[in-house]
């Protein structure tokens, strides 16, 4: 004969049952500074998302996310890297922890950010989704400690990025030769200063291009690049698209 559960364990399925099924953590989610949180299922499709979350990709509702996909909100090579992470946590029913991530907060500001994702069960112990929290870099830092050798020269490409910066001027900034700066650069990040920088500009660009009508050389001009052809042949070899697809991708999302 099985075993009855200890009596405080009866107690707490009894408090869970009885909670209500909509808006019981949303109410304490919504108010957590600086923490974003969503859920998705076996599909991808977001299906949660406190107030953080969804105002950063300019919505008002968090009915206006659900059912979306990452492709509908990011760039395809990115959207890609981020279902290989859910697939993952899915398949292994185990979490993923301290995952390093660049976005861009309210103010289009570049920033990495921490996401933790979890796997999400049903009653009957099957994996339905996931869920997650992201946090920014300045939030967590102390989780992202061992990145912090080259904290300066990060705070530089963030708050320079949209200049003509090379990386002998940044290795310079932060006292180190370029062959440090890159051996750095290689073993926290596994990029070259060069492909961090232009990383920026890309993720720079896609916000701009995400949220405006901007013309598409005015896009690459306020994104750091010398021109519009040069930008277009770097966006379209990081992104998948030309920058003028992309844009209308997110009219087309908008309406």
């Amino acid at each position: 004969m099985p075993k009855k559960p200890p009596a405080a364990t009866a107690e707490r399925e009894r408090f869970l049952r009885a909670l209500a099924p909509e808006r019981t953590h949303h109410i304490l989610l919504d108010h957590l500074p600086g923490i974003a949180f969503f859920a998705k299922d076996r599909h991808s499709r977001l299906m949660a998302g406190n107030r953080q979350f969804f105002e950063r990709f300019g919505f008002r509702t968090e009915a206006q996310i659900v059912g979306k996909t990452d492709f509908d909100l990011f760039p395809a090579r990115l959207a890609e890297h981020f279902r290989l992470d859910d697939a993952e946590v899915m398949k292994s029913a185990k979490p993923k922890l301290n995952i390093v991530e660049l976005f861009f907060d309210r103010q289009g500001i570049p920033d990495w950010f921490i996401t933790h994702k979890f796997p999400v069960f049903d009653r009957a112990g099957e994996v339905i989704g996931i869920m997650g929290v992201t946090q920014s870099y300045e939030q967590a830092k102390q989780a992202l400690q061992p990145y912090l050798a080259i904290d300066r020269a990060v705070v530089c490409i963030r708050e320079r990025f949209r200049e003509k910066l090379t990386v002998p001027q940044l290795a310079a900034y932060v006292h180190l030769s370029p062959r440090q700066l890159h051996r750095k650069f290689v073993e926290t990040f596994g990029s070259s200063p060069q492909a961090f920088i232009l990383k920026v500009r890309i993720q720079a660009a896609c916000e701009l291009l995400q949220h405006g009508d901007r013309a598409i050389s005015e896009v690459a001009r306020e994104s750091g690049f010398p021109d519009q052809s040069a930008f277009t042949q770097h966006f379209r070899r990081h992104i998948g698209q030309t920058p003028r697809e992309y844009q209308r991708q997110f009219r087309l999302v908008r309406r």
